[in-house]
Protein backbone atom coordinates (compact mmCIF):
# COMPACT_ATOMS: atom_id res chain seq x y z
CA UNK A 1 0.00 0.00 0.00
CA UNK A 2 3.05 2.64 0.75
CA UNK A 3 4.78 1.26 -2.39
CA UNK A 4 1.31 2.65 -4.12
CA UNK A 5 1.05 5.49 -2.73
CA UNK A 6 4.86 6.34 -3.41
CA UNK A 7 4.53 5.34 -7.19
CA UNK A 8 1.42 7.59 -7.05
CA UNK A 9 3.31 10.73 -5.72
CA UNK A 10 6.59 10.42 -7.79
CA UNK A 11 3.88 10.19 -11.15
CA UNK A 12 1.82 13.80 -9.48
CA UNK A 13 5.55 14.85 -9.41
CA UNK A 14 6.36 14.11 -13.07
CA UNK A 15 2.94 14.84 -14.45
CA UNK A 16 3.38 18.40 -12.57
CA UNK A 17 7.07 19.17 -13.61
CA UNK A 18 6.20 17.74 -17.52
CA UNK A 19 3.27 20.63 -17.07
CA UNK A 20 5.41 23.88 -15.73
CA UNK A 21 7.95 22.93 -18.56
CA UNK A 22 5.33 22.88 -21.28
CA UNK A 23 3.78 26.47 -19.58
CA UNK A 24 7.23 27.99 -18.84
CA UNK A 25 9.33 26.91 -22.19
CA UNK A 26 7.74 29.12 -24.76
CA UNK A 27 8.49 32.03 -22.66
CA UNK A 28 12.10 30.79 -22.43
CA UNK A 29 12.70 30.34 -25.84
CA UNK A 30 11.10 33.86 -26.21
CA UNK A 31 13.43 35.59 -23.68
CA UNK A 32 16.47 32.91 -25.46
CA UNK A 33 15.78 34.46 -29.13
CA UNK A 34 15.58 38.10 -27.79
CA UNK A 35 19.06 38.15 -26.04
CA UNK A 36 20.82 35.79 -29.55
CA UNK A 37 22.86 37.56 -31.62
CA UNK A 38 21.54 36.95 -35.43
CA UNK A 39 24.89 34.83 -35.91
CA UNK A 40 23.49 32.17 -33.50
CA UNK A 41 20.08 32.46 -35.03
CA UNK A 42 21.06 29.73 -38.01
CA UNK A 43 21.33 25.73 -38.57
CA UNK A 44 21.06 23.97 -35.21
CA UNK A 45 19.50 26.28 -32.52
CA UNK A 46 20.93 25.20 -28.95
CA UNK A 47 19.03 25.85 -26.02
CA UNK A 48 21.96 28.05 -24.36
CA UNK A 49 23.41 30.87 -26.12
CA UNK A 50 26.86 30.47 -27.05
CA UNK A 51 26.22 35.02 -25.91
CA UNK A 52 24.20 37.87 -24.73
CA UNK A 53 23.62 40.43 -26.59
CA UNK A 54 21.02 43.44 -26.38
CA UNK A 55 21.11 44.44 -29.70
CA UNK A 56 17.86 43.55 -30.49
CA UNK A 57 15.79 46.24 -27.74
CA UNK A 58 18.00 48.99 -29.06
CA UNK A 59 17.00 48.79 -32.41
CA UNK A 60 13.28 47.94 -31.26
CA UNK A 61 13.60 51.63 -29.80
CA UNK A 62 16.06 53.16 -31.70
CA UNK A 63 15.11 52.17 -35.37
CA UNK A 64 11.53 51.08 -35.57
CA UNK A 65 9.65 53.34 -33.03
CA UNK A 66 8.57 50.69 -30.60
CA UNK A 67 8.69 53.37 -27.55
CA UNK A 68 5.97 55.32 -29.48
CA UNK A 69 3.65 52.19 -29.37
CA UNK A 70 4.34 51.15 -26.42
CA UNK A 71 3.02 54.15 -25.00
CA UNK A 72 0.35 54.62 -27.06
CA UNK A 73 -0.87 51.17 -25.42
CA UNK A 74 -0.50 52.24 -22.23
CA UNK A 75 -2.52 55.63 -22.35
CA UNK A 76 -5.69 53.43 -24.43
CA UNK A 77 -5.46 50.63 -21.98
CA UNK A 78 -5.28 52.79 -18.95
CA UNK A 79 -7.98 55.29 -20.24
CA UNK A 80 -10.25 52.55 -21.09
CA UNK A 81 -9.82 50.70 -18.57
CA UNK A 82 -10.56 53.54 -16.27
CA UNK A 83 -13.98 54.99 -18.16
CA UNK A 84 -15.18 51.09 -18.37
CA UNK A 85 -14.75 50.68 -14.44
CA UNK A 86 -16.35 54.57 -13.81
CA UNK A 87 -19.31 53.26 -16.21
CA UNK A 88 -19.66 49.77 -15.82
CA UNK A 89 -19.62 49.36 -11.93
CA UNK A 90 -22.22 52.28 -11.38
CA UNK A 91 -24.70 51.07 -13.75
CA UNK A 92 -23.65 47.01 -12.08
CA UNK A 93 -24.65 48.42 -8.81
CA UNK A 94 -27.94 50.02 -10.12
CA UNK A 95 -29.04 46.83 -11.80
CA UNK A 96 -27.87 44.98 -8.69
CA UNK A 97 -29.61 47.08 -6.35
CA UNK A 98 -32.84 48.04 -8.37
CA UNK A 99 -31.95 51.59 -7.31
CA UNK A 100 -34.04 52.30 -9.68
CA UNK A 101 -36.92 50.98 -10.43
CA UNK A 102 -37.86 50.74 -14.78
CA UNK A 103 -40.00 48.88 -16.94
CA UNK A 104 -37.05 48.37 -19.03
CA UNK A 105 -34.78 46.93 -17.06
CA UNK A 106 -34.78 42.97 -18.34
CA UNK A 107 -34.74 44.43 -22.03
CA UNK A 108 -31.23 46.63 -20.88
CA UNK A 109 -29.51 43.87 -19.05
CA UNK A 110 -30.18 41.06 -21.84
CA UNK A 111 -28.88 44.06 -24.59
CA UNK A 112 -25.41 44.43 -22.29
CA UNK A 113 -25.03 40.50 -22.71
CA UNK A 114 -26.12 40.44 -26.31
CA UNK A 115 -22.75 43.27 -26.97
CA UNK A 116 -20.66 40.98 -24.97
CA UNK A 117 -21.95 37.81 -26.87
CA UNK A 118 -21.26 39.16 -30.29
CA UNK A 119 -17.85 39.08 -31.52
CA UNK A 120 -15.94 42.98 -31.95
CA UNK A 121 -15.64 42.67 -35.47
CA UNK A 122 -19.31 42.73 -35.89
CA UNK A 123 -19.48 46.63 -34.58
CA UNK A 124 -16.34 47.74 -36.96
CA UNK A 125 -18.29 48.54 -39.86
CA UNK A 126 -21.16 50.82 -37.31
CA UNK A 127 -18.07 52.18 -35.34
CA UNK A 128 -16.13 52.51 -38.65
CA UNK A 129 -18.99 54.75 -40.10
CA UNK A 130 -19.74 56.39 -37.07
CA UNK A 131 -16.14 57.56 -36.40
CA UNK A 132 -15.74 58.61 -39.54
CA UNK A 133 -18.74 61.14 -39.29
CA UNK A 134 -17.16 62.59 -36.16
CA UNK A 135 -13.70 62.96 -38.12
CA UNK A 136 -11.81 60.85 -35.20
CA UNK A 137 -10.22 58.25 -37.45
CA UNK A 138 -6.80 58.17 -37.71
CA UNK A 139 -6.43 59.40 -33.81
CA UNK A 140 -6.14 57.51 -30.56
CA UNK A 141 -9.90 58.19 -29.61
CA UNK A 142 -11.85 55.48 -31.44
CA UNK A 143 -9.57 52.61 -30.13
CA UNK A 144 -10.27 53.81 -26.68
CA UNK A 145 -13.99 53.83 -27.24
CA UNK A 146 -13.60 50.53 -28.91
CA UNK A 147 -12.17 49.17 -26.04
CA UNK A 148 -14.76 51.20 -23.49
CA UNK A 149 -17.42 49.24 -25.80
CA UNK A 150 -16.61 45.86 -25.23
CA UNK A 151 -15.12 45.90 -21.57
CA UNK A 152 -18.13 47.84 -20.37
CA UNK A 153 -20.69 44.88 -20.74
CA UNK A 154 -18.21 42.46 -19.23
CA UNK A 155 -17.73 44.82 -16.42
CA UNK A 156 -21.49 44.90 -15.50
CA UNK A 157 -22.28 41.05 -15.97
CA UNK A 158 -19.12 40.14 -13.86
CA UNK A 159 -19.79 42.87 -10.77
CA UNK A 160 -23.80 42.12 -10.70
CA UNK A 161 -23.10 38.98 -9.26
CA UNK A 162 -20.53 40.86 -6.31
CA UNK A 163 -23.19 43.61 -5.93
CA UNK A 164 -26.09 40.99 -5.13
CA UNK A 165 -24.16 38.55 -3.07
CA UNK A 166 -23.69 41.37 -0.62
CA UNK A 167 -25.39 41.01 2.74
CA UNK A 168 -28.36 44.03 2.99
CA UNK A 169 -26.79 44.75 6.70
CA UNK A 170 -23.99 46.28 5.45
CA UNK A 171 -26.12 48.85 3.45
CA UNK A 172 -28.70 49.03 6.28
CA UNK A 173 -26.65 49.71 9.25
CA UNK A 174 -24.64 52.59 6.72
CA UNK A 175 -27.34 54.30 6.36
CA UNK A 176 -28.71 54.35 9.64
CA UNK A 177 -25.37 56.08 10.36
CA UNK A 178 -26.18 58.74 7.74
CA UNK A 179 -24.55 57.95 4.98
CA UNK A 180 -25.54 59.35 1.77
CA UNK A 181 -26.31 56.86 -1.75
CA UNK A 182 -22.89 58.02 -3.26
CA UNK A 183 -21.03 57.62 0.57
CA UNK A 184 -22.72 54.05 0.62
CA UNK A 185 -21.23 53.31 -2.97
CA UNK A 186 -17.95 54.09 -3.04
CA UNK A 187 -16.84 54.26 0.83
CA UNK A 188 -18.86 51.10 2.13
CA UNK A 189 -19.42 48.91 -1.58
CA UNK A 190 -16.60 49.24 -3.41
CA UNK A 191 -14.12 48.05 -0.79
CA UNK A 192 -15.98 44.94 -0.15
CA UNK A 193 -16.15 43.99 -3.95
CA UNK A 194 -12.23 44.80 -4.26
CA UNK A 195 -11.62 40.80 -5.43
CA UNK A 196 -14.13 41.32 -8.10
CA UNK A 197 -13.06 44.95 -9.05
CA UNK A 198 -9.27 43.52 -9.46
CA UNK A 199 -10.35 40.38 -11.58
CA UNK A 200 -12.64 42.53 -13.90
CA UNK A 201 -9.71 44.91 -14.19
CA UNK A 202 -7.81 42.56 -15.30
CA UNK A 203 -9.71 41.36 -17.53
CA UNK A 204 -10.39 44.22 -19.13
CA UNK A 205 -6.71 45.46 -19.18
CA UNK A 206 -5.40 42.38 -21.11
CA UNK A 207 -8.53 42.98 -23.77
CA UNK A 208 -7.57 46.63 -24.30
CA UNK A 209 -3.91 46.08 -24.46
CA UNK A 210 -4.46 43.27 -27.02
CA UNK A 211 -6.60 44.87 -29.17
CA UNK A 212 -6.00 44.19 -32.76
CA UNK A 213 -9.39 43.84 -34.88
CA UNK A 214 -10.01 47.49 -34.27
CA UNK A 215 -6.33 48.98 -34.04
CA UNK A 216 -5.44 48.14 -37.48
CA UNK A 217 -9.00 49.14 -39.17
CA UNK A 218 -9.06 52.60 -37.49
CA UNK A 219 -5.67 53.48 -37.18
CA UNK A 220 -3.75 55.31 -40.28
CA UNK A 221 -0.50 56.51 -38.88
CA UNK A 222 2.64 55.07 -37.32
CA UNK A 223 2.74 57.85 -34.31
CA UNK A 224 -1.15 55.93 -33.09
CA UNK A 225 0.03 52.70 -33.59
CA UNK A 226 -0.28 50.12 -30.60
CA UNK A 227 1.78 47.28 -29.46
CA UNK A 228 0.29 44.33 -31.38
CA UNK A 229 0.01 46.58 -34.76
CA UNK A 230 3.39 47.20 -34.24
CA UNK A 231 4.59 43.61 -33.69
CA UNK A 232 2.21 42.85 -36.50
CA UNK A 233 4.12 46.03 -38.89
CA UNK A 234 7.54 44.16 -37.47
CA UNK A 235 6.73 40.48 -38.54
CA UNK A 236 6.13 41.45 -42.32
CA UNK A 237 8.52 39.86 -45.25
CA UNK A 238 11.33 42.28 -44.62
CA UNK A 239 11.86 41.38 -41.17
CA UNK A 240 10.20 38.22 -41.04
CA UNK A 241 13.74 36.58 -40.67
CA UNK A 242 15.14 38.85 -37.86
CA UNK A 243 13.62 36.66 -35.18
CA UNK A 244 15.56 38.81 -32.23
CA UNK A 245 13.39 41.32 -33.24
CA UNK A 246 10.37 40.00 -33.21
CA UNK A 247 11.09 37.86 -30.09
CA UNK A 248 12.38 41.18 -28.36
CA UNK A 249 9.20 43.01 -29.20
CA UNK A 250 6.94 40.16 -27.93
CA UNK A 251 9.20 40.36 -25.13
CA UNK A 252 8.63 43.95 -24.31
CA UNK A 253 5.05 43.56 -24.90
CA UNK A 254 4.61 40.84 -22.34
CA UNK A 255 6.70 42.98 -19.69
CA UNK A 256 3.78 45.54 -18.67
CA UNK A 257 0.30 43.61 -18.94
CA UNK A 258 2.79 40.77 -16.36
CA UNK A 259 3.46 44.01 -13.81
CA UNK A 260 -0.15 45.00 -14.09
CA UNK A 261 -1.72 41.25 -13.04
CA UNK A 262 1.14 41.59 -10.07
CA UNK A 263 -0.03 45.07 -8.79
CA UNK A 264 -3.97 44.02 -9.29
CA UNK A 265 -3.31 40.52 -7.21
CA UNK A 266 -2.37 42.65 -4.19
CA UNK A 267 -5.15 44.26 -4.14
CA UNK A 268 -7.10 41.16 -4.96
CA UNK A 269 -5.80 39.81 -1.68
CA UNK A 270 -6.22 42.36 0.03
CA UNK A 271 -10.08 42.61 -0.54
CA UNK A 272 -10.05 38.97 0.36
CA UNK A 273 -8.99 39.34 3.55
CA UNK A 274 -10.78 42.56 4.42
CA UNK A 275 -14.55 44.16 4.99
CA UNK A 276 -17.21 42.68 7.02
CA UNK A 277 -20.73 43.20 8.07
CA UNK A 278 -21.25 45.67 10.78
CA UNK A 279 -23.36 43.63 13.89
Amino acid sequence: MMKKSYLMTALKGIVGVLIIFLVLFPIYWLILMSIRPMSEMSGRISLIPGSITLEHFIKLFTEEGFDVALKNSLINSTISLVLSLATGLCTAYILARARFHFGLKKTMTKWILLVRVLPPVAFVIPLYTLFTKLGIIGTRLPIILACILINIPLIIWFMITFFQDLPGEVEESAKIDGATEWQLFWKIVLPLVLPGIAAVAMLSFMYAWNEYTYSVILTRSPENYTIPLMLSVLNTEDNVTNFGLVSAGGLTSFLPILLFVIFAQNYLISGLSSGAVKE
